[in-house]
């Protein structure tokens, strides 16, 4: 699989570029390369499977979304997560057009001792973020507020 991220220089919050072979790859990664930023995702293991359907008005506020959802039951339910699947993408049709996602992550409660504490991600910001197509690889950037 061609897919991927990494952290890249930015002054005060940390600013993540992800690749993958379509844009579903893409937001997973990003969701996995987010957790990478908590903490060690390989020692998470998939013990809870949290559904996820959010809808946005275009593709960036779809992956602001995609990722504020995981970040919100991180906040609220101590969860971490390890493994990202989209399962689709859709456009709703109406006044203006909606583009849906759905998916899940698997993670578990998160334990010290167990898993490694790094860095608190306060928020997802639409800073630097972007989504685009280069060749048949799909790239994204965005900035986490730490």
């Amino acid at each position: 699989m061609d897919r991927g991220y990494e952290f890249m220089s930015h002054t005060a919050d940390v600013l993540i570029k992800v690749w993958g072979e379509s844009v579903e790859a893409v937001f997973e990664e990003a969701a996995k390369a987010m957790f990478e930023v908590i903490t060690d995702t390989t020692k998470v293991e998939p013990r809870e499977t949290i559904p996820v359907t959010v809808c946005g008005y275009d593709m960036e506020n779809l992956l602001y979304r995609w990722l504020e959802e995981m970040l919100y039951h991180h906040d609220s339910k101590n969860l971490v997560f390890g493994e990202f699947k989209v399962l689709k993408m859709y456009e709703k049709s109406g006044e203006e057009k909606i583009i849906c996602l759905e998916g899940y992550a698997k993670g578990e409660e998160f334990q010290h001792g167990k898993h490694e504490p790094r860095t608190v991600v306060k928020a997802v910001t639409y800073n630097e973020m972007r989504i685009w197509r280069e060749n048949s690889r799909w790239y994204a950037t965005f900035v986490v507020d730490i």
